[in-house]
């Protein structure tokens, strides 16, 4: 009476579906992996070459918009320090780092 219940209870052997179940266990952490990397590792790199990019190609006279919301005018640049205008006669220097983007437009104009 109480043999039967356990033999039911224990199922079939391991090496019988083992494998296959396995692999599939993984199938949906694998595809969360997959999600990641196209919604938001492979954006965040490029984004990051993209800025990168856009600080190696620096020159003066460059209008600039700095993380801290600072507009200003590139006036002189060295390896990771830049000297930026944000006013007349006023100068600031900052890594070049703390740059956001370029500007296409005159900031300095007087209205």
């Amino acid at each position: 009476m109480f043999g039967t219940g356990l033999a039911y209870a224990m199922g079939a052997p391991g090496g019988a579906g083992g494998g296959g179940g396995s692999l599939m266990s993984f199938l949906p952490i694998i595809l969360i992996f997959v999600i990641f990397y196209f919604l938001l590792i492979r954006p965040q790199q490029k984004r990051a070459k993209d800025h990168k990019a856009l600080l190696s190609n620096l020159k003066v006279g460059d209008q600039v918009l700095t993380g801290g919301g600072i507009y200003g005018r590139v006036t002189g640049l060295r390896d990771d320090v830049i000297t930026v205008e944000i006013s007349d006669k006023v100068r600031v220097k900052m890594n070049r780092g703390s740059i956001a983007t370029v500007v296409k437009q005159d900031v300095f104009k007087t209205e």
